[in-house]
């Protein structure tokens, strides 16, 4: 394995498992000496190629779902706070991560952390242009660029693109996370993925 490559983590930002992820991944890349590359996708093009449904959408499995976004919560003693409006499209918290992060990855994470943050504990909507571009002021950014460049159809196509690369990848679900081609779906398995890396594999 190539100790250089790195994490690919993919994730919707209305995702309550890529909360916790996001929450994570950058101390479990440190651990194990690998960059964490963060790829925000629409779930909803995985639901398309699956026939599936979000879980939040799903009987049964939604209050499964929220009783085990609490558990974990109160386990890691982290803040988390399901707004009303769950689960959001999160088309402009996607679109504008992707601007940044053509000029600036490493903020491009701040933002993603900012948002997640916004949205599981303070209920702001991920798919609201101007509750996301409040995230991204909050941080220093051009928002006035931001606020142009996110409703211009070449960041509509690029998001549209990388969603669809996606799921030509394999990507199903949020979080999913790719360690040199090795694919491993959910929060829950970042602790087999990490022991695969210092394993080297078996």
């Amino acid at each position: 394995m190539t100790g250089d490559r790195p994490i690919d983590f993919w994730f919707d930002f209305a995702s309550g498992y890529a909360y916790f992820a996001a929450l994570e991944i950058e101390d479990l890349g440190r651990r194990v000496g690998r960059p964490a590359r963060w790829r925000p996708y629409t779930l909803g093009t995985a639901f398309k190629a699956t026939g599936s449904r979000g879980l939040s959408s799903t009987p049964l499995k939604r209050d499964y779902a929220r009783t085990d976004w609490h558990r974990i919560a109160r386990l890691r003693g982290v803040p988390f706070a399901l707004p009303d409006h769950h689960p959001s499209v999160a088309l402009a918290a996607t679109r504008v991560f992707y601007l940044i992060d053509a000029q600036d990855p490493e903020a491009a994470k701040r933002f993603a952390r900012a948002l997640f943050d916004a949205y599981f504990t303070r209920g702001i909507d991920s798919g609201n242009l101007e509750h996301v571009l409040a995230v991204a002021a909050a941080l220093g950014l051009d928002t006035d660029a931001l606020a142009a460049d996110a409703v211009a159809p070449d960041i509509k196509q690029k998001v549209k693109l990388i969603s669809e690369q996606a799921v030509a990848l394999g990507v199903f679900g949020s979080p999913f996370f790719f360690v040199d081609d090795e694919p491993f779906w959910g929060w829950d398995r970042m602790a087999m993925m990490e022991a695969w890396i210092g394993r080297g594999g078996w």
